[in-house]
């Protein structure tokens, strides 16, 4: 992936959360050289600082989401945390001060101010056209609607800031609802600019998509997700014809956060070789003790040849084994997500026949016989469940899965005492005086 150079040029403005109380100069000349009359050149260097920037801590929202959600335990000899905080061992509760809040909750959050970034410098540019500025802006939307919906997955009903444009008043948090809305409108708005843009810029991860029309794609499949978070089946119907949802297209289609090896570029830090000890991350047993027989997906966990990993009471004979090497794509969104939308979405509104049309199409790419349950309502939804927690692991989804549907409390309990969490708090920074 190429070097990102923008974030050394934006400097403090871009590596701050939403919320610190110190943010400096913000009216430093480097700020006012983008935000003043910004080159196409410049513009796409915050395109690429944001691309770069959606990897930052982006293992670490995976493990925040996989160990709440009982898909795999994160064993580290130098941080305890993740087998006691995460898991609430012994009446150990989450900390609003400690990493695996702080850190992904920042990082998002320095997305979005660079998303702003972008959207002010394209705004008051008078050295690009129309059709480019809408490609900035639509881009730049699309990703800041993303980067808070992550946020919002992991404080759930204390909700998050939405208006973060101006550091020095920041908007009020918004609940859960009302920040979905927000967030729904965001992709909107982008859309509208997507349909009237052309881009100047190029993205590593986006692929076939990386122009206007593919663009406008997977902002209607973000949409899509968050449709289905705020039960407008419906709604996710519609954004879903307008993405690029293909029933009998591949499960991989999508884009993807990517990395590399060369100077400057990140490794996926989630990536941890098979039959390692000390550092390890996984598989929960109930991921092989509950999947079909048959089913390929369970090659997401492989068995260690060396023997069991185990922890302060915890143990798994299985690594994780879903990002293969230190290069693995982690993904945006991608068809097969796109595909189960499609099915939970016909469930909802009581089509059956389509509904259980899409589970057939990712059970027979994994190996699976066709459905042959019953087809009311409950029982399909609890093929779907099943369907995304294998199809989807170790991506971030089973923990909201589970926890939109009031179904948090049937995860396994692994150690007397231990707790399903069903949020994170606020962090501390946010709340400080």
């Amino acid at each position: 992936m190429k070097k990102y150079i923008i974030w050394s040029l934006l400097g403090l403005t871009l590596t701050l959360g939403a919320c610190k109380k110190d943010f400096g100069d913000l009216n430093n000349a480097t700020v006012q050289a983008f935000t003043a009359n910004a080159t196409e050149g410049e513009l796409n260097n915050l395109v690429s600082g944001t691309e770069s920037g959606l990897r930052t801590n982006l293992a670490l929202y995976l493990d925040d989401c996989g160990i709440i959600g009982r898909e795999m335990y994160h064993f580290s000899p130098s941080e305890p945390r993740y087998v006691t905080d995460l898991l609430g061992a012994s009446g150990a509760t989450l900390s609003n001060s400690n990493f695996y809040i702080t850190n992904p909750w920042a990082s998002r959050y320095q997305v979005v101010k660079n998303c702003n970034v972008l959207i002010a410098s394209a705004t008051n540019s008078t050295l690009i056209t129309a059709a480019q500025r809408s490609g900035y802006i639509g881009f730049a939307q699309t990703i800041k609607a993303y980067q808070l919906l992550l946020c919002l997955n992991l404080t759930d009903t204390g909700g998050i800031r939405v208006n973060v444009s101006d550091p020095t008043d920041l908007g009020p948090f918004v609940d859960y609802t009302d920040a979905l809305a927000a967030i729904s409108s965001l992709l909107d708005s982008g859309a509208v600019q997507l349909a009237n843009a052309s881009v100047a810029f190029t993205l590593a991860g986006f692929s076939e998509y990386s122009d206007a029309p593919g663009l406008a794609q997977v902002n209607r499949a973000l949409a899509a997700r968050v449709d289905i978070y705020q039960s407008e089946w419906r709604q996710a119907l519609i954004d879903l014809n307008a993405s690029f949802f293909n029933l009998n297209g591949s499960l991989t289609d999508g884009v993807f956060d990517v990395y590399g090896t060369g100077s400057g570029d990140q490794l996926n830090t989630f990536f941890i070789p098979q039959n390692t000890t000390g550092e390890v991350r996984v598989a929960h047993p109930s991921y092989i003790a509950d999947i079909l027989a048959g089913d390929d997906r369970s090659g997401k966990a492989t068995l260690r040849t060396v023997g069991a990993a185990s922890l302060d009471g915890l143990s798994s004979n299985y690594d994780v084994w879903v990002y293969t090497s230190s290069t693995t794509p982690i993904p945006i969104v991608r068809n097969e997500e796109l595909i189960l939308i499609y099915a939970e979405a016909n469930i909802q509104q009581s089509d059956p026949t389509d509904a259980v049309n899409a589970i057939n199409i990712i059970r027979a790419a994994h190996n699976l016989p066709a459905y042959s349950g019953l087809t009311d309502q409950a029982d399909l939804l609890t093929e779907l469940l099943y369907e995304r927690r294998y199809s989807l692991y170790c991506e971030g989804h089973r923990w909201i899965d589970l926890r939109r549907y009031n179904f948090l409390g049937t995860l396994p309990i692994d150690r007397p005492g231990d707790q399903v969490w069903s949020a994170f708090p606020i962090p501390v920074s946010e709340t400080a005086n």
